[in-house]
């Protein structure tokens, strides 16, 4: 192993041009995905900030003790999508209409009585904020015999889960394509030694040497640009997160574990393109 690495890395002396190159062509590459994910993070971001706006509110039928109401609080947060469940009475709900409605604030100061039903208020767990499972818990909070109309904004919700589905199939498809390519570049960038060492190598293959020991130090070569090309990437990234911060709108940037993930991805496809352009040239050989 410590013999390969020492190849591998010998690779980069014998041909510094052609590895900075290399090095260079799969960071950009890379760096291409990292924009993409950028915008597919803080697309993500703005979607869970939406999906906190999901909302169950079941409306309670008038005269309803608040008694059962309460009872009923319990039932509705050991439901397991549930998050929390609060009461809002008549009162509360035309206080809150005075406050937000500030256009109808004479309109609803001058009622003589309050038109606004008690109701029961129901947040989801951010798992569960999608339209299958906010219509099946709207659905059970029907089943109470004291609820006189449930609302939750069907269509809005259904809108944010078609929108979630766009944005993980674009932000697959883009990733995908720009891993083919970076993984075609480091496979020509590799072919391109394999050839310079092509007689090397045919002579090793004549002593005896094996496919494995013969392919570990290109592989290793593969990796090592793969790591190097994933680890500028993150680095442009960043610089390109901190103008777009400075000079257009605050956004977030990747977590440590998806840094790392395209760290790691980025060796990934190294030894994905140097495995086939070694394994093709070996069975030339």
């Amino acid at each position: 192993m410590n013999l390969a690495l020492r190849e591998a890395f010998l690779t980069f002396k014998r041909a510094p041009l052609l590895s900075v190159l290399s090095v260079t062509t799969i960071a950009f590459s890379l760096f291409v995905i990292g924009l993409f994910g950028l915008v597919a993070v803080n697309l993500q971001q703005a979607l869970n900030q939406l999906a906190e706006r999901v909302e169950i509110v079941a409306y309670v039928l008038p005269g309803t003790p608040v008694e059962t109401s309460t009872l009923a609080i319990k039932d509705i947060e050991a439901f397991p999508e549930v998050q929390r469940a609060t009461y809002v009475s008549e009162d509360d709900a035309l206080a809150r209409a005075r406050s937000e409605l500030t256009e109808f604030r004479d309109v609803l100061r001058e009622l003589e009585r309050n038109p606004l039903p008690a109701s029961i208020e129901v947040k989801l767990k951010p798992a569960f904020r999608d339209a299958d499972n906010v219509n099946a818990v709207a659905d059970r909070l029907r089943g109470f015999g004291f609820v006189d109309d449930v609302r939750y904004g069907r269509d809005w919700v259904e809108k944010l889960d078609r929108l979630r589905q766009i944005a993980a199939a674009v932000g697959l498809a883009v990733g995908g394509a720009f891993a083919v390519v970076a993984i075609i570049i480091i496979g020509t960038t590799i072919r391109m030694a394999v050839l310079q060492r092509s007689r090397e190598i045919a002579i090793m293959r004549l002593v005896g040497a094996t496919d494995w020991f013969i392919r570990l130090p290109f592989l290793l070569q593969g990796a090592i640009k793969g790591l190097l090309g994933g680890a500028i990437a993150v680095a442009l990234s960043y610089g390109a997160y901190l103008l777009v911060t400075k000079f257009l709108l605050q956004g977030a940037f990747f977590t440590l574990q998806e840094g790392a993930a395209i760290v790691a991805f980025g060796t990934l496809i190294g030894l994905l393109g140097s495995a086939s352009s070694v394994g093709r040239h070996l069975r030339r050989v």
